[in-house]
């Protein structure tokens, strides 16, 4: 089943037939919001808005694990976000749409970025992390409707909820070589690999960040907001066509992440460490 994180202005899913709205209780504490589950053009789908309703998480606040884990314990397979994020790139203009292929982690460590610790050890691989068939299946929905989706592409993670220096923006296009930043899929990719999920991200390009020469277009909340609605749309009418047609399944290195990452002998561990891991493994 996929699971939508919606971002920044998505806090609901228009055209979700809803059938719950599940306050979900996990080990690592609660949900950003309540989870709406339901049915997108006959497909099962999950909602969670990432920073709850009003918008009243920061991307340091935001309760990742939590977000992660009730998506898995109620079924969730496939994770889709619904991203904000800035171009680093100037043929990635502001509206466009961007997939990620990779990620740069430039947090500073204060997001609990990990299921395991206390007891319970495991080194998961994120070499590949988003996934290439749910990536495909999107690519494939936007050529149906000639929508033009930019691929491959590198986002860097910053910390916020300060925009960033001009020296950062050119550090990380140029020394990175990162071509779009954000703040908010780490380390929401990685936990969904953690629980053996498939993770792929469609962002909506609302800035240029604080690196192109001309600043009027460098990122600003109230250019953000203009932007990313009209772009909004766009996401949208992708989004119908891809849950219009059945949805590729996961591949195997996402679906049995845990198979060789783990090192401690579960024999060893707590009932109650045992019991959400079982959540994950499933």
């Amino acid at each position: 089943m996929l699971a939508i994180i919606g971002g920044s202005g998505l806090y609901q899913l228009d055209g979700l037939e809803i059938s719950q709205q599940l306050r979900v209780v996990t080990p690592f504490g609660q949900p950003s919001d309540l989870i709406y589950c339901g049915s997108y053009t006959g497909q099962p789908v999950l909602f969670l808005s990432r920073h709850g309703q009003g918008h009243r998480l920061l991307p340091h606040e935001i309760n990742y694990r939590a977000n992660i884990f009730a998506l898995k314990k109620l079924g969730a397979t496939q994770v889709l976000s619904i991203s904000a994020a800035g171009s680093l790139r100037e043929e990635i203009a502001p509206g466009d749409l961007a997939l990620v292929e990779q990620y740069f982690d430039h947090t500073k460590g204060i997001r609990k970025g990990s299921f395991f610790g206390a007891g319970l050890c495991a080194h998961i691989s994120t070499a590949q992390p988003c996934c290439p068939a749910l990536n495909g299946d999107i690519l494939a929905a936007a050529q149906r409707i000639e929508q033009t989706v930019h691929s491959q592409t590198t986002y860097a993670c910053v910390e916020g909820p300060r925009l960033g220096t001009s020296a950062e923006s050119y550090f990380l296009r140029d020394a990175v070589k990162a071509d779009l930043v954000g703040m908010s899929n780490i380390p929401e990719a990685f936990l969904a690999r953690e629980a053996q999920m498939a993770y792929s991200s469609l962002c909506l390009i609302t800035d240029y960040d604080c690196w192109i020469e001309d600043q009027s277009k460098h990122v600003n909340v109230e250019q953000f907001l203009k932007i990313y609605g009209q772009t909004l749309e766009k996401a949208q009418g992708l989004l119908t066509e891809l849950l219009a047609s059945t949805l590729s399944q996961p591949p195997l290195a996402a679906r049995t992440a845990l198979s060789s990452a783990l090192l401690t002998n579960t024999s060893q561990i707590s009932h109650a460490l045992q019991h959400w891991l079982n959540v994950l493994q499933a």
